[in-house]
């Protein structure tokens, strides 16, 4: 009997996972991305508007930076998405996916705000912004607890669990907001000690919000260090990358998911108590802004190094800021803007996969060396 021998033909493309690559080579492929972003964009912007993409591109900057004032609104809110993200880092290099930042931070911002208005002017400043603090980093550090321990006791789904705690958060600040409504009717709470700015951050540097550059860089710094060099971050690191491992090398997997949860929390419950404090000075259910889920991006690109995260805070508030500019500027509807602002974190992203992945082509010099 003749036997039959079947050939597998090799895939035109494979896709292997890089063992490493070297720092220059990746921040090489992410800057090739962002110009290769500009170059789609421009593209994108002259097919659609005619307009010159070089006079867009300066607006997207005017936006952000054209201005003091515009300066530090990019400032203030690149502050803000770096705080949340930071409150991530531990959570995700931990590989429990905390999606309840945006309960957390309304939780955190809730109760400064309840206690700006009960105690605003019965407390110096400096105590009434120490007690709103503490007592806003105390909630956010419950509201991770609590998926925390049920992941950690009886392996509940976290995704969904935090998600879920999301929702509670919002009907607890709505019914604050109905409770505090000022004027009645308006359902808002308007600016709380509008006239005596009890319980407002002061000025720092001769800026209004320079302490809330102060408090998050402080916070990233720490984080920084905590993650890298302190035990506890060694111990996220190995939960993270094998529970199995972690169990094998002693380390109380419980325990480390529970404390690293409590302190995701807390930093998250911190930044609703600088939203509410240092920037808007009110409370409503768009408090969070929907920064507790862009904060993700801003924790997973940076790979939890909080310093890359600063960079990349900086770099979607521009592109927002940009956005708003151009769609102003040049008569232009939001979709269109937004369209940019996703071309070019769509690069950016996928710089990522050309990072941790390798692209062989079929008949290329690693495929004949197999």
């Amino acid at each position: 009997m003749t036997q039959t021998v079947q050939h597998h033909k090799e895939p035109l493309l494979r896709i292997v996972k890089r063992d490493g690559i070297a720092r220059p080579k990746a921040y090489a492929i992410r800057i090739a991305a962002v110009l290769a972003s500009l170059v789609v964009s421009g593209i994108f912007i002259f097919a659609i508007t005619k307009l010159n993409p070089i006079q867009v591109y300066e607006a997207i900057f005017d936006g952000a930076f054209g201005t003091n004032r515009r300066s530090w609104v990019t400032i203030r809110d690149a502050m803000m998405l770096l705080c949340i993200g930071v409150g991530l880092a531990p959570a995700f290099k931990m590989k429990f996916w905390n999606i309840g930042a945006e309960g957390q931070i309304l939780i955190g911002g809730v109760v400064t705000a309840g206690i700006m208005r009960a105690w605003g002017g019965d407390l110096p400043t400096p105590a009434l912004l120490a007690v709103m603090g503490i007592v806003s980093l105390l909630c956010g550090c419950l509201w991770g607890v609590i998926p925390a321990v049920f992941k950690a006791v009886w392996n509940t789904n976290e995704t969904l669990f935090t998600l879920m705690m999301n929702y509670v958060a919002i009907q607890i600040t709505s019914y604050c907001v109905a409770l505090w409504e000022n004027p009645v009717g308006s359902n808002s709470v308007g600016i709380i000690n509008q006239m005596t700015a009890y319980g407002h951050f002061p000025k720092v540097f001769g800026q209004a919000y320079g302490l809330n550059v102060v408090l998050v860089l402080i916070l990233a710094v720490g984080m920084y260090i905590y993650l890298k060099y302190s035990k506890q971050g060694y111990e996220i690191s190995v939960v993270g990358d094998s529970e199995n491992t972690a169990r094998y090398a002693g380390i109380n997997v419980k325990k480390v998911t529970i404390r690293t949860m409590a302190i995701s929390g807390a930093i998250c419950g911190l930044a609703g108590f600088i939203e509410v404090a240092g920037v808007s000075h009110t409370i409503s259910t768009e408090t969070a802004g929907g920064r507790g889920f862009t904060a993700i991006i801003v924790a997973w690109l940076a790979q939890f190094n909080t310093f890359v995260m600063i960079l990349i805070s900086f770099l979607l508030v521009f592109l927002q800021q940009g956005a708003i500019q151009i769609a102003s500027q040049f008569n232009l509807n939001d979709y269109a803007s937004e369209i940019i602002t996703g071309i070019i974190l769509f690069f950016i992203l996928s710089s990522e996969f050309f990072i941790n992945y390798r692209v062989i082509v079929r008949g290329g010099k690693e495929a004949k060396g197999k």
